[in-house]
C-alpha cells in the first residue's frame, strides 16, 4: 500500500512539473504575440481616435469603410492562420525544408488573395449604399477606403512571417518591428489627417495613407529579418521563390478555408451589427465603434494566446505527444480566462473615462454619443470572459487541423443564436442598439461551450493529425 500511495504521489508529482513546464513555455511565446496584437489594434485605434476628431459623420463613414476592409482581412488572415499549425508542426517534426515550403507558399496565397481585392475595394459605396447606410457618410467612406486599402497585402504578407518567427518559438522579432511602427503610425496621422508639421491636411486620405505606408515598411522590415538572420536564414523562405509546391499550396487552403470561415462568421457577427445600427442613425455607429474598441483591445490577449495555443498544439502534433497538446490546449484557456475575468472588473470601472478619449466635447454631437457609448461598454463587459475561451479553444483545435466542425459552431452559435436574438432584441425589443450587444453575448457564450467540448473531446481520444512534406 505504501508503494502504491509513493508511486501515485511521485506520478502526481510529475504531472504537476509538465504542467508548470507548460505554464513557463506558454508565457514565453505568448507574452511577444499578444504585445504584437496589442500594438497592431493600438495603431487602429490611434486612427480612430484622430478621425473622431473630424466629427460623427467622418467617424461613422471612415468606420463603415474599415468593416469592409476587415472582412476581407479577417478572411485572408484565417486562410494564412494554416501556416502557423503547418509550420508548427513540421517544426516539432524537425522537417526544416517542410517549414520552408509552408512559408514560401503561405506567402504564394497572401499574393493571391490580395491583389484582386484591391480592385474590389473600388466599390465600397455602392456595397455601402445598398446595404442602407447613411448617405452623409458615404464621400467619407470612399475617401477613407481609397488609400487605406493599399495595406492589405503587406498585412497579410506580415502574418505570414509572424507565424514562421512564432513557429521558431521566436515571437519577440515580429514584436519589435511592429513596436517601432506604433510611434511612426501615430505620426503620420497627426500629419496627414490635420495638416500638420508642414504636411497638406488630408483628413481621410491621409489616415489611409499612413496606415499603408506603416504596414508595408513592418512588412520589407520582417521580411529582410527573416531572410537574413539567424536562425530564420538556414530555413531560407525566399530561395527560389518562384518555384510551386502546389501539395503545401493545396494544403494551406484546406486547413485554411475552414478558418477563414469560422473567423469570417464571426467578425461578420460583429460587423454586420455595425451596418444594422446603420438603421438607428449616426450618433448609433459612431457609439457602437467607440465601444467596440475596449472589447478590441482586451480581446487581443486571447487573440495572441490562440496563436500561442496554435503553436504549442502543432508543436506536440509533430512530436507524436498527444498529452503534451492536452496540457498546451487547456493552459491557453486557463490563463485566458482568468485574464479576461480581471478585465472584466475593469471595464465595468472605466467605461465613461475610455468613451471620451475617442470624441471632441466641443461638437454638439458629443455628450449623446458619449452617454450611448458609456451604456454599451456594460454589455461588453460581460461577455468578455466567454470571448476569450471561444478564441482560444478554436485556436487550439487549429493545432490539431481540425478546423471543418469549429467552422459549423460558428455559423449555429454566431448567426444562429447570436445573430437572431441580437435582432429581435434591437427591432421587436425596441432596444436597438443595446439589442444588438446582448445577442454578442448570447452568440459568444455558445460557441466557448462548444468549442471547449471539441477539445476536450479530441484530446481525451489522443487524436493527432496525419503528417505529410508533400513535395519531394
Amino acid at each position: 500500500m505504501r508503494r502504491n500511495g509513493a508511486s501515485r504521489a511521485l506520478k502526481s508529482g510529475e504531472t504537476l512539473a509538465l504542467w508548470r513546464i507548460e505554464l513557463r513555455e506558454m508565457a514565453q511565446l505568448a507574452t511577444p504575440i499578444v504585445l504584437t496584437q496589442f500594438a497592431w489594434v493600438s495603431m487602429l485605434i490611434t486612427d480612430t481616435a484622430m478621425i473622431g476628431r473630424l466629427g460623427a459623420d467622418a467617424l461613422a463613414g471612415a468606420s463603415l469603410s474599415l468593416m469592409v476592409f476587415f472582412l476581407a482581412y479577417v478572411a485572408y488572415i484565417g486562410v494564412v492562420t494554416a501556416t502557423a499549425a503547418l509550420a508548427a508542426q513540421a517544426y516539432g517534426a524537425r522537417k526544416p525544408r517542410t517549414l520552408r515550403r509552408v512559408i514560401r507558399q503561405g506567402l504564394w496565397v497572401a499574393i493571391a488573395l490580395t491583389a484582386p481585392t484591391l480592385i474590389l475595394f473600388d466599390y465600397t459605396v455602392e456595397l455601402l449604399a445598398a446595404l442602407g447606410q447613411p448617405p452623409e457618410s458615404l464621400g467619407y467612406a470612399d475617401a477613407y477606403m481609397s488609400t487605406l486599402k493599399w495595406c492589405l497585402p503587406s498585412v497579410i504578407g506580415f502574418a505570414v512571417l509572424r507565424n514562421f518567427v512564432s513557429a521558431l518559438n521566436r515571437p519577440a522579432v515580429a514584436l519589435w518591428v511592429m513596436m517601432a511602427g506604433v510611434p511612426i503610425n501615430a505620426f503620420l496621422d497627426y500629419a496627414l489627417i490635420f495638416g500638420n508639421f508642414g504636411f497638406p491636411r488630408l483628413e481621410l486620405v491621409g489616415a489611409g495613407i499612413a496606415t499603408s505606408a506603416v504596414n508595408a515598411a513592418l512588412f520589407l522590415v520582417l521580411l529582410a529579418i527573416a531572410a537574413i538572420h539567424k536562425p530564420f536564414a538556414r530555413y531560407a523562405i525566399l530561395r527560389r521563390f518562384w518555384r510551386s509546391d502546389w501539395y503545401q499550396f493545396r494544403r494551406i487552403f484546406q486547413i485554411g478555408l475552414p478558418i477563414a470561415g469560422t473567423m469570417l462568421l464571426e467578425a461578420g457577427f460583429f460587423i454586420s451589427a455595425v451596418f444594422v445600427a446603420g438603421h438607428f442613425g449616426t450618433v448609433v455607429v459612431a457609439a457602437h465603434m467607440i465601444a467596440i474598441q475596449l472589447p478590441h483591445v482586451t480581446f487581443m490577449v486571447p487573440m495572441g494566446m490562440a496563436q500561442a495555443a496554435t503553436v504549442r498544439v502543432g508543436q506536440a502534433a509533430g512530436r507524436g505527444d498527444a498529452a503534451a497538446a492536452y496540457r498546451a490546449g487547456w493552459m491557453a484557456i486557463a490563463l485566458t480566462l482568468a485574464f479576461m475575468c480581471v478585465m472584466t472588473v475593469v471595464v465595468l470601472a472605466i467605461p465613461s473615462a475610455f468613451a471620451s478619449i475617442f470624441l471632441d466635447h466641443a461638437r454638439a454631437d458629443s455628450a449623446a454619443v458619449l452617454a450611448l457609448a458609456t451604456s454599451f461598454l456594460l454589455y461588453a463587459a460581460f461577455f468578455q470572459a466567454v470571448d476569450g475561451i471561444q478564441a482560444v479553444a478554436a485556436g487550439a483545435l487549429r493545432g490539431l487541423n481540425d478546423t471543418a466542425i469549429p467552422m459549423v459552431f460558428a455559423a449555429m452559435c454566431y448567426w444562429g443564436v447570436g445573430g437572431l436574438s441580437g435582432l429581435w432584441f434591437a427591432f421587436a425589443g425596441d432596444m436597438e442598439g443595446a439589442g444588438l450587444w446582448l445577442g454578442f453575448i448570447f452568440g459568444l457564450g455558445s460557441a466557448a461551450l462548444l468549442l471547449a467540448m471539441r477539445f476536450r473531446t479530441m484530446t481525451r481520444r489522443r487524436y493527432l493529425p496525419v503528417l505529410s512534406s508533400g513535395q519531394k
